[in-house]
């Protein structure tokens, strides 16, 4: 006698009812295109089932929760920024930060560094403004969310400067920039000069301190030689031509403490260019010049840079009457090597200037002007007979 309990019951049913939903999906399958039905193939009576496609792997990036810092560029100092050194003084600033209290005054110590709260001592040496702005921003971040730190230079240091070639007096220089409150914008637009605003050393204001450039310097190809922060040197090219004719102020180049400016010597000089160099402020303000012979107040004149001989000889007081040879006046030129070079020059007057008959002076020029004919003859007889009329005069206090 078989058993009925409840499970055999259960069982039976859901064997029954899984038949009946297996054979309505069957139909139903079966009863769409292509389903169940063997399609033809060369390969067999069945297709194998493609393999899915191998695509790359994607990676989602994660955002971090922390602010960005900006990376200090590995090649600070280019063109015009200025590079922090020992001796400047700086101001620092924090913004929204009542926590932290900064000094008035800073200044970058001996081995170039800050000691600063919190921090300790940052190197901020060979660094622009901005890139130790960023520097201290990053040390700050460990105890600030999303610091905002700014600094100022309140006192450049000193600058020293090597200036070599056609300059008056070559060598080193020290220049003090004018101390007052600076930021990184205007450190790095200042102009140099005369002018009652300019604060920043630029390449006329050394020029000036070295006597100015000689009548020879090439001012079209001055070089200025710059070391960067990790030993590199870079060349920069500078045409003070174009500060005078088109006053392209960037010629003007703001000078950096350890810059090395080169100026070589003018092959050929046209006049005209001497004379607008001989106008500018890093001109000698006065050359010295020597004009003796028969003229009317020989001596040693100072006159400005470039003046020709006619001016020279006028300055002199210009030819005396009747003894002077115009035709045949002597310029003597020391020369820097030591060499001395004498050049014949016949006077006009009416000449312009120019290298053959109205050449420019240069400082320690000598002008020569020779007695005539008529004059060393009448020197001679006056030599001659200076015996003869001392006699007669002697005669006449006798009452003989």
């Amino acid at each position: 006698m078989r058993s009925r309990s409840p499970f055999g019951i259960q069982n039976a049913v859901s064997s029954r009812s899984a038949i009946g939903i297996g054979g309505v999906m069957a139909i139903v399958l079966t009863a769409l295109p292509g389903y169940g039905h063997t399609q033809p193939s060369p390969v067999g009576p069945s297709i194998l089932p493609k393999a899915p496609p191998n695509f790359p792997p994607v990676t989602v990036p994660l955002t971090p929760a922390t602010q960005s810092i900006v990376p200090v560029d590995a090649n600070p100092g280019v063109g015009d920024a200025y590079i922090l050194g020992a001796g400047d003084v700086v101001r620092i600033d924090s913004f929204d930060t009542p926590e932290l209290k900064f000094e008035d005054r800073y200044t970058v110590l001996v081995d170039g560094t800050l000691n600063l709260p919190w921090v300790g001592t940052v190197s901020v040496t060979g660094l622009t403004l901005p890139q130790a702005a960023a520097v201290l921003s990053q040390r700050y971040a460990r105890f600030i969310r999303k610091p905002i730190i700014t600094l100022n230079a309140v006192s450049p240091r000193p600058l020293k400067i090597a200036i070599l070639g056609q300059v008056n007096r070559p060598g080193s220089y020290i220049i003090r920039p004018i101390g007052d409150e600076s930021s990184t914008a205007n450190l790095s637009t200042r102009q140099g000069g005369n002018d009652v605003g300019s604060q920043w050393p630029t390449l006329t204001r050394a020029i000036q301190a070295a006597g100015g450039v000689t009548q020879m310097a090439n001012i079209r190809n001055i070089e200025v030689r710059r070391s960067q922060r990790h030993g590199q040197e870079e060349v920069l090219n500078v045409d003070l031509w174009k500060f005078l004719q088109a006053a392209e102020q960037q010629q003007d180049l703001s000078l950096r403490d350890g810059d090395s400016i080169l100026i070589p010597e003018a092959k050929d000089l046209l006049p005209q260019e001497a004379l607008e160099v001989a106008k500018s402020n890093f001109s000698p303000e006065l050359i010295k010049v020597g004009v003796v012979g028969e003229v009317t107040t020989p001596g040693s004149l100072n006159l400005p840079p470039n003046t020709s001989l006619n001016q020279a000889i006028l300055a002199a007081g210009g030819f005396k009457d009747g003894r002077a040879r115009k035709r045949d006046v002597e310029l003597i030129r020391l020369n820097l090597n030591g060499t001395v070079t004498r050049t014949s020059v016949a006077i006009d007057f009416s000449e312009g200037l120019n290298d053959k008959a109205n050449p420019p002076l240069r400082n320690n020029d000598i002008v020569v002007v020779k007695p005539n004919a008529l004059a060393r003859t009448s020197d001679f007889l006056s030599v001659l007979l200076s015996p003869l009329t001392g006699a007669l005069g002697v005669f006449k206090l006798l009452g003989l």
